[in-house]
């Protein structure tokens, strides 16, 4: 081969029209092809189209997919694509996925009769309704996968690829092997096979990686063939369309893809088989905010999870102060929170809720010992019989604040925040890892910490962070907060911030720049001269500068002993709000809605009287959006709601 591109999915494509059993979908912007399951023979041609000059397939090349696998309950084994002979119904070369699995098959002929070597590639999540690139590089023995730009993962198998195979009176199924069973579900907009090179540097340079392209079928690029003169577009992408009007219908897999006009919002949504999407709205602007429910609540508040519970409801869980009698879950009901659920705990600070596979769980974070001299935090599961939260794990923890639950690789992790063990604020804080063999999490992972508060794990591009806010050493609240970087299997020093009792890190996007807020909560240090006032004080913005490779700092705000941040949008706009919690004098403090204003940074907007402010929690329903408030001073907290135009 003269090492061109061979585009596998523009080779199926028809010159002026779609094949049978292909349809052009467009989802978070993207196009890509729907594959039929009715007829896998018409999305098939022979292998002679491609291999031209040669009917040998290539000894070393890349295979470049972008796809979109649909989320929830897959078949066993979906194809991407085969290459088949017509007489065998053995696959020479194929790409298949599992659930949290690639395999990549091919068929070797050195020895009498063959046989067919599958290469896994296990802990590759694709089915989460995103849009991902996947680089597969063959070379001998030495099979490493690339997806959206990540770190390879290498496997060498004892069987080597081919050197000579044969593709003589074989051809390319795109999305099945030939037959209707394990038909490719999802979207597929990039199929491409590179001969002899390995092909992550071409495509590893792109700013979206997860739709980085080599060569993508006219029909699916971003802007479509002018007509000629008065003639339609040659591909029509999707003319049967069904509207239904009126009050929110059913969405169910009855209903996919069928659109929905809601009249009194302005805004047309499209059933993707479970849930309406928002495809075209009226954006709305923040005019003012308004209180809608006081909820009076067991004892003071540390801190509160608002969540999704599929088909069960919307849930916020309150990490209450006093025991008994505990930590109470409520459920949005007719338009309010009505109570659920009671937790024992002891002095709560915080929950999270996080889900594996299709297991639903929410951890707390407990500050204090039990009744029995026991301090652990706990690990609810919820039980789909019982209808709430059931007792699964219990860790010990020392004086804890917060969990952070995240995925890297496909493997779920969980990581504590440990303030202090007796006096001494200098001590571990723990990450754990979920085994799935025993279904619990196991000590993966321990990271110096002091007075610690809080932990916030996200991701740029291929890479995954974690940060941590640094409250107090026993001596200062002047002290550095980290950022670490997972590599080679554990989480690595990236960068270290000055920070003044910090209590809370968000990270949030704005286009495509990315930002990490720091909540300070006071500036003590016994060895220094006491400040006027402990309590106001600087909270920081920081940017991501991707040329220094590190975050700057953006932009300060005046705060008063800020415990919390919460970033949220309303139509193109985009909001802070902090916690202020107390200047020193009183605990009725002012909270502040931030506006971005672009240039000018963020600019006070709404200024929301609160008590002792801990928490704030951003959601939305079908009737709007909405900021809760927590207090760590009285046993009440309140829901606003965001009044648009």
């Amino acid at each position: 081969t003269d090492l061109r591109p061979l585009d596998i999915l523009s080779e199926a494509v028809p010159a002026g029209g779609l094949a049978r059993g292909m349809r052009v979908f467009q989802v978070q912007g993207v196009r890509g092809f729907q594959l039929s399951a009715s007829r896998p023979r018409a999305l098939g041609f022979p292998a002679s189209r491609l291999f031209i000059h040669c009917d040998r397939f290539p000894e070393e090349f890349s295979i470049i997919v972008t796809l979109r696998a649909l989320r929830g309950p897959a078949k066993r084994n979906e194809y991407i694509f085969t290459l088949m002979v017509e007489e065998s119904p053995s696959v020479l070369v194929g790409l298949r996925y599992a659930p949290d699995k690639l395999h990549f098959l091919f068929w070797s002929q050195e020895r009498a009769g063959g046989w067919q070597t599958r290469v896994t590639f296990p802990n590759v999540s694709l089915s989460d309704n995103q849009w991902h690139t996947l680089v597969l590089a063959v070379s001998g023995q030495s099979f490493s996968l690339t997806v959206d730009c990540s770190i390879p993962k290498d496997v060498v198998v004892e069987t080597p690829f081919p050197a000579s195979l044969s593709v003589r009176r074989a051809s390319f199924y795109l999305g099945n092997r030939r037959r209707r069973k394990g038909v490719f579900t999802g979207l597929l907009r990039q199929l491409v096979l590179l001969p002899g090179a390995d092909a992550t540097p071409r495509i590893c340079h792109a700013v979206n990686f997860k739709v980085a392209t080599l060569s993508v079928p006219t029909v699916l690029q971003d802007v479509p063939a002018k007509p000629v003169s008065n003639e339609v577009l040659k591909y029509p992408y999707e003319t049967d369309m069904k509207v239904t009007l009126g009050a929110r219908p059913r969405c169910s897999k009855q209903e996919k893809a069928q659109f929905w006009f809601n009249a009194s919002r302005r805004g047309l949504y499209l059933c993707n088989g479970s849930t309406w999407l928002s495809m075209l709205e009226v954006q709305h602007r923040l005019d003012y905010v308004d209180e809608y429910q006081n909820l009076v609540t067991n004892s003071e508040t540390m801190g509160i999870e608002v969540f999704t519970i599929p088909k069960v409801g919307l849930f916020a869980a309150m990490a209450n102060r006093i025991t008994p009698p505990g930590s109470a879950i409520y459920r949005w009901t007719d338009g309010k929170f009505v109570h659920y659920q009671n937790i024992p705990t002891y002095q709560a600070q915080s929950w999270k809720y996080f889900t594996i596979g299709k297991k639903i769980f929410l951890a707390v974070a407990n500050f204090e010992r039990n009744e029995r001299g026991q301090e652990f935090s706990v690990i609810y599961k919820w039980s789909r019989r019982k209808a709430k939260f059931v007792t699964y794990q219990r860790i010990t923890t020392h004086s804890a604040r917060d969990w952070e639950a995240f995925v890297i690789e496909g493997e779920a992790f969980l990581a504590v925040v440990n303030h202090r063990e007796g006096n001494n604020h200098n001590i571990d804080s723990v990450i754990y890892r979920w085994n799935p063999r025993t279904g619990l999490f196991e000590t993966n992972q321990t990271i110096p910490t002091s007075g610690a508060y809080d932990w916030e794990f996200f991701t740029i591009g291929p890479y995954s962070f974690l940060a941590v806010a640094n409250t107090f050493n026993g001596t200062s609240t002047r002290i550095y907060s980290h950022i670490y970087i997972w590599l080679s299997g554990s989480f690595q020093l990236f960068q270290s911030i000055l920070t003044f009792g910090a209590a809370d890190w968000e990270v949030f996007h704005i286009g495509d720049r990315v930002f990490l807020a720091v909540a300070n909560s006071h500036s003590y240090d016994s060895g220094m001269p006491a400040p006027s006032n402990f309590y106001a004080i600087n909270s920081s913005i920081y940017e991501l500068n991707i040329t220094a490779q590190m975050f700057v700092k953006f932009q300060d705000l005046l705060t008063y002993s800020a415990l919390d941040w919460e970033f949220f949008s309303v139509g193109d706009d985009s909001f802070l709000v902090v916690a202020n919690s107390f200047d020193g004098f009183t605990f009725s403090v002012n909270s502040i809605i931030y506006r971005w204003q672009g240039y000018e940074g963020f600019v006070a907007a709404h200024h929301l009287p609160t008590v002792g402010c801990r928490d704030w929690e951003a959601f939305h329903t079908a009737e709007g959006s909405y900021l809760f408030y927590s207090s760590a001073k009285e046993p009440l907290s309140k829901v606003l709601k965001l009044k648009t135009t």
